[in-house]
């Protein structure tokens, strides 16, 4: 585990301090979840548009191709 130090504006620590505090966890930990949350909010971001890259719209309409043409289950249908 390694050590930071981070400088907060004092309405952010302050705020910071309550939510540990009504989440029963230390500060440290409400900032390393925090930090862990938004980690993987951006990584996915970036595999999603990864995988979108690599897609293949030849390949994809090949597979709808297999699909049965019909109309969607009433409460699949979008609204008119």
């Amino acid at each position: 585990m390694s050590a930071i130090s981070l400088r907060l504006p004092e309405s952010l620590h302050k705020k910071a301090r309550e939510i540990a505090a009504e989440e029963n966890v230390s500060i440290n930990q409400l900032i390393a979840v925090a930090l862990a949350e938004k980690i993987s909010a951006l990584s996915t971001a970036d595999y999603l548009a990864a995988r979108g890259a690599r897609g293949d719209r030849a390949a994809f309409e090949k597979a709808l191709s297999h699909v049965a043409d019909r109309a969607p289950a009433e409460h699949d249908a979008l609204p008119s």
